[in-house]
């Protein structure tokens, strides 16, 4: 499976967005899922790029946070903002990590997807918690590379 088009269906696609919102019902946080082919860095290099390249630095609080996934490579990361990091201990995203590559390892994309964006929504809550005056700042579609 080395196009990204093949990597999850339209349904699949539809759960992981519906997850991105269900996650951010209960934060300030924001998550975004992004996919590509493949990347000449490493996987936490590029999804600090992708953060970037995507604006996810511009929000209020700094606390978005991105799920990198690169098909061909079978590499993923998970890459949050200056506010989170400010915050939270070094091992933060250890558990989600963990998940998320439990899943892949068994083919098992979506689910994997899923369970790491409901599982960063929880960890976000913790230092994030929803105010009455939250916005969604950032777009909660898949973003696609090449």
């Amino acid at each position: 499976m080395s196009k990204v088009e093949d990597f999850l269906s339209a349904e699949e696609e539809q759960e992981i967005v519906e997850a991105i919102r269900e996650a951010e019902l209960n934060t300030s946080g924001e998550v975004r899922v992004h996919i590509e082919k493949t990347t000449k860095l490493s996987p936490y290099e590029r999804a600090m790029q992708v953060f970037h390249q995507l604006k996810m630095d511009n929000t209020k609080l700094n606390n978005g946070v991105i799920i990198y996934v690169a098909v061909e490579d079978r590499v993923f990361a998970i890459y949050g903002g200056k506010g989170i990091n400010e915050l939270v201990p070094d091992e933060f995203w250890d558990t989600t990590k963990n998940v998320i590559a439990g899943h892949f390892r068994e083919g098992r994309y979506k689910q994997g997807l899923v369970d790491g964006i409901l599982m960063a929504g929880k960890q976000l809550k913790q230092h994030f918690p929803w105010q009455d005056d939250d916005i969604n700042e950032l777009p909660d579609e898949i973003s696609k590379g090449h």
